[in-house]
């Protein structure tokens, strides 16, 4: 009789345990899943900040003894250009043959003779790192590449940056508040997960107490257990994200990786783990601080 109850003593145990692992998992996955969404939507933000570029217009140069030099000038200023300053992350050069060829396309006129040879000047079009790609920062990149000899003028499209700006910044602001509350109630779905497997157990506990065992010795094994369900959920819930995110991403043609996704791993682990540490300790030190009777 008494091998039977063991056998389902275990049996209840190692169910329960299992529960709390698929529990766990499934409140980081639904975390996991909205920090994936906010990485990329980072990213998504980082690509469109890089399509508002800053173009630096050449000055001509007149002097025929110099306009042969005028190309070897402007290539200097270029590879310049990413040595001095830290907010270019690239520049093309675009040549007045190419600038015309532009202006043609926009346009969408075929006739040469409309254009004069070479009417439209040299320019360096310059991406810049999106951290820097705000109003009042731009405005201080055009005064800054304005004030070289070398350019003429630098132009952006002040209008579409504001906007675009605006419009990223309030998204990344309420991605940041939802991230804030699914995290809320990550830490509450897993504290009632681990507190009901701990009141499962509270006969248990108030027992070791009565026998002499200190409060250490009776908590300490159930934080190791605990840590480790919290650890194995992580794991479990990056395994499904991994899997589904590597379909995603070969279906609308993403990069499965980014560095980034480290970071998200990590909070992934320290949350479900953290959080199992917590709970058990705190409803494991509740039990021991109240009386027998009051376990029913």
């Amino acid at each position: 009789m008494s091998k039977q109850s063991d056998k389902l003593d275990k049996g209840r145990l190692r169910s329960s345990n299992i529960t709390v692992v698929i529990s766990i998992a499934l409140v980081l996955f639904l975390l996991g899943l909205f920090g994936l969404i906010l990485i990329n939507a980072k990213s998504y933000a980082d690509y469109i900040k890089e399509q508002l570029k800053v173009e630096a217009f050449f000055n001509d140069e007149y002097d025929p003894k110099l306009q042969d030099k005028e190309f070897e000038r402007q290539q200097q200023y270029i590879d310049s250009l990413k040595l001095k300053h830290v907010f270019v992350k690239k520049v093309e050069y675009i040549s007045k043959e190419k600038a015309s060829e532009i202006a043609k396309n926009e346009l969408g006129i075929d006739d040469n003779d409309i254009f004069e040879a070479n009417i439209f000047p040299a320019s360096a079009l310059i991406t810049l790192q999106p951290d820097f790609v705000n109003p009042v920062q731009v405005d201080s990149i055009k005064i800054l590449l304005g004030a070289d000899p070398i350019i003429s003028d630098v132009v952006n499209d002040d209008e579409l940056m504001t906007t675009v700006y605006n419009n990223i910044d309030r998204i990344r602001f309420w991605l940041m508040i939802l991230a804030g509350i699914f995290l809320v109630i990550a830490m509450i779905l897993i504290n009632n997960s681990i507190r009901l497997r701990i009141f499962a157990k509270r006969f248990s506990i108030k027992t070791m107490q009565l026998v002499g065992a200190r409060r250490r010795f009776i908590i300490k094994p159930f934080l190791l257990q605990s840590a480790l369900l919290g650890f194995l959920g992580a794991v479990l819930s990056i395994a499904i994200l991994a899997g589904l995110w590597y379909y995603f991403s070969k279906l609308v043609n993403m990069p499965f990786w980014q560095m980034e996704y480290y970071l998200l791993m990590l909070v992934l682990i320290v949350v479900g783990v953290v959080i199992a540490l917590i709970s058990t300790g705190i409803a494991t030190w509740r039990y021991l601080r109240l009386n027998t009777d009051q376990l029913y």
